[in-house]
């Protein structure tokens, strides 16, 4: 987002929710940063400047307002849209990719020198990877003192922080007070051991009933379910398994999390908030839609549309191929059969979890929890016989899983989409609808289309559009660059 000083501050005395997360104010005369909608009084011109990101804030020396909490604020929309390496590096950072492979294993990720990486994060966002990943420390540090009983120096470690030293001197540095002051403006939660609880901000309208009903007609057994307005998962975190219970509520989605190791919340939150789609901007996005007189009338009757996307990228690429030339139930069924001849793992988490390291809280009871998608290497142990689907179909998600296995494909959302669908195209078995289909749901790409779609093409029939594959292809460029929530309105019409 251009910075213009007069656009953004004309936001900031209307107090327009709408670019919370696009950009943040500094208030030089009190040191403090916000978002955009704080409903403090708006601050005089002359002691306003204007950030690109939390970190940018914090490296001049402001902290965060206990007012209007910037740091919970939606994400940035433009880094579910931007495919390029600065869209990338942030999506892999709230995957906690710095804390857990530091920048050396962010710029491998990203095919880039760590001066280079740096360099351009610091032109766009006015910090580096390592401030960017501190802020998101901060805010994980932030949440673990206001919502658990653990102690502060375990606190520390597991929200990603080499020392308890450098973690009260950051939260001191960002909030403006010392940990045990944050602790007591909360009582913490008593959830359980492992459990966390927190608010996930997005930037209304929401249509929840359309995120639920896609997702309760995928549900699968002992993975996920969808019961009285809450959707609950199991999720495979980078230091162990963990589920997720989503509920939409009023201006946020209501996330308990049960965690294995509590360095797995950043990336337990980032996975839920793509999972939902919450850092969309549902304004931007019906206002291009809406002006198409077809899609008009169901934009006014259901604003707020999201993109159901997913927590793991390879559970999509199975779904997609166990779905190709079946229906919906068909390939449900076979996937519940594959799913019963993958055991699942201990119920007291990976071996060695915990193990003499201050950043586990002790092994939480599993009992009842929903289990993740099983792995690509878990998948390739499983015995023809336990696949129930026909040959092609079979080799098809051996290949893909041999390419995850060897790091030959990355299906993650900080993943390059563009060589993402090359290599999936270029895999036997795998035509462009199912790399259409990977890319908006696993890769968060919101410009996919599926012109050959059976449903697709059944919905644009019904709002009196073309059916014809090319011609409808053609037609839906006027929906760029938000072709994948077209994609959704169009389900949802057949």
């Amino acid at each position: 987002m251009d910075l213009d000083f007069e656009r953004c501050y004309r936001a900031v005395d209307s107090r327009d929710q709408r670019f919370d997360g696009w950009f943040y104010t500094g208030v030089t005369s009190t040191g403090i940063y916000c978002r955009p909608s704080c409903p403090a009084v708006t601050p005089k011109r002359r002691n306003v400047r204007f950030f690109p990101s939390s970190a940018a804030a914090q490296r001049a020396g402001l902290r965060a307002c206990r007012r209007c909490r910037p740091d919970a604020s939606p994400g940035s929309p433009q880094w579910d849209v931007r495919a390029d390496v600065v869209g990338r590096a942030m999506r892999l950072i709230a995957d906690g990719v710095v804390d857990r492979d530091g920048v050396p294993g962010l710029a491998a990720r990203l095919g880039y020198t760590e001066r280079h990486l740096h360099r351009m994060l610091r032109a766009e966002l006015g910090a580096g990877p390592l401030a960017l990943a501190r802020a998101q420390r901060a805010q994980t540090a932030r949440t673990l003192i206001e919502t658990t009983g653990l102690g502060l120096a375990e606190i520390a470690f597991a929200a990603g922080f080499g020392s308890v030293r450098q973690f009260n001197d950051t939260v001191r540095d960002v909030f403006g007070v010392p940990p045990s002051q944050l602790r007591s403006a909360r009582r913490p939660d008593t959830g359980g051991a492992g459990t966390v609880t927190v608010r996930l901000a997005y930037r209304p309208p929401l249509h929840a009933a359309a995120l639920l009903d896609f997702l309760a007609h995928r549900t699968l057994p002992g993975v996920d379910e969808v019961r009285d307005g809450t959707y609950r998962r199991g999720l495979r975190l980078p230091h162990g398994p963990g589920e997720a219970v989503l509920t939409p509520a009023d201006g946020h989605v209501l996330a308990t999390l049960r965690l294995t190791d509590l360095r797995d919340l950043a990336p337990a939150v980032a996975r839920c908030r793509h999972l939902f789609d919450l850092d969309a901007d549902p304004i931007a996005v019906d206002q291009t839609l809406g002006a198409d007189p077809a899609l008009a009338g169901a934009v006014a009757a259901e604003p707020g549309i999201r993109v159901p996307r997913a927590v793991d990228g390879f559970e999509t690429v199975v779904r997609a191929i166990a779905t190709q030339q079946v229906s919906l139930a068909s390939a449900r069924t076979t996937l519940t059969r594959l799913l019963a001849a993958i055991p699942d793992a201990p119920p007291d988490g990976p071996a060695g979890a915990g193990d003499g390291d201050p950043a586990v809280e002790r092994l939480p009871d599993r009992q009842g929890w929903l289990r993740g998608f099983p792995s690509a290497e878990e998948i390739l142990r499983v015995p023809d016989a336990g696949f129930r689907m026909p040959v092609g179909r079979r080799e098809t998600i051996r290949r893909v899983a041999r390419a995850i296995v060897d790091g030959e494909l990355d299906l993650a959302p900080g993943g390059d989409r563009q060589e993402t669908a090359r290599r999936l195209t270029a895999t036997s078995g795998i035509g462009p609808w199912t790399a259409g289909y990977l890319a908006m749901r696993a890769l968060g790409d919101p410009d996919a289309f599926l012109p050959t779609d059976l449903a697709v093409r059944r919905g644009a029939a019904a709002l009196g559009l073309p059916d014809d594959p090319t011609t409808l292809d053609a037609y839906a460029t006027a929906w760029r660059p938000w072709r994948s929530y077209a994609v959704i309105r169009l389900w949802r019409a057949a």
